[in-house]
């Protein structure tokens, strides 16, 4: 039996672990008014194959109003740890984010790291951040970042841009890197960066919402040749792995009529497929 990987999905306490402010945002941002950011993991289930795997994380960005504490994304994982993988988060810019590092792996045994820099307001290749990305590499811990867009006025897009991780694949070559969204608005940027990194990938939570966009991203990823390097995740609550893996599967329908190239269905398959806990040594 094949096992979807879902690398991309959340923990946290709505609203609790977020401020007025983000909330409000979060709302605005929706044009078609509310949405229910609650998590559940009967509710994730309930949207997902039988046989679904999940990474799931919280996060750190005090500069956005986020901050999930990692003890609850690890009572989380309790539920199902044959199915879940708990990832810790940081926010490097806050007091105390290195004992947090190694609080949330050797003792709540999480088992990967979140980045928000954009939402936390800092730039990831900055040297003063080396102790992070040697303690990824030193424990095999993968480090997923958000890259691309967001709805939060007072997070710096400068931050977010794939191009910074080219800078620290280079510096830390054996780390495993994950750029969330496929870098969205920044695809050819992410293209650019996971083609010549070994161990830098993408994924491609939350974007099926958006089927020609993520049809020309996937197109790119096709004429560079990296379809190996893309890594299938759902962004759970704000997407579901239902959702996700039929928007993939329709992506070449709309095409019906025109002359434009169908995007290649093995790979597509294989992407729903892909055994991301091999390639990410979890």
């Amino acid at each position: 039996m094949e096992v979807i990987c879902d690398v991309h999905s959340h923990a946290w306490r709505y609203p609790e672990d977020f401020s007025d402010d983000f909330c409000d945002q979060a709302q605005r941002a929706r044009p078609t008014g509310q949405f229910d950011l609650t998590v559940r993991w009967a509710d994730y289930c309930a949207n997902a194959p039988a046989d679904v795997q999940t990474v799931v994380f919280g996060g750190k960005a005090k500069r956005s109003g986020l901050w999930v504490d990692d003890q609850h994304v690890a009572e989380y994982v309790a539920q199902a740890p044959d199915r879940l993988i708990g990832f810790l988060s940081v926010d490097p810019t806050q007091d105390g984010w290195q004992e947090e590092l190694r609080h949330g792996h050797e003792e709540l045994g999480l088992r990967g790291i979140k980045l928000l820099p954009m939402y936390a307001g800092f730039m990831p290749q900055d040297e003063k951040w080396d102790f992070l990305w040697r303690f990824a590499t030193d424990h095999r811990l993968p480090v997923l970042l958000h890259t691309g867009t967001t709805f939060i006025a007072q997070a710096p897009l400068e931050c977010t841009l794939p191009r910074h991780l080219d800078v620290v694949a280079r510096r830390f070559p054996d780390c495993k890197i994950i750029l969330a969204h496929l870098g969205h608005p920044y695809e050819g940027e992410c293209v650019a960066v996971i083609r010549k990194h070994a161990n830098v990938y993408a994924d491609i939570s939350a974007l099926y919402y958006r089927p020609f966009q993520l049809y020309q991203s996937l197109m790119l990823v096709q004429e560079y040749g990296v379809w190996h390097k893309i890594l299938f995740g759902s962004d759970y609550p704000f997407a579901t792995v239902n959702s996700t893996i039929d928007g993939l599967k329709r992506l070449n329908d709309m095409l019906e009529g025109t002359r434009l190239p169908r995007l290649n269905p093995t790979e597509l398959e294989a992407l729903i497929y892909r055994d991301s806990w091999r390639l990410l040594g979890l």
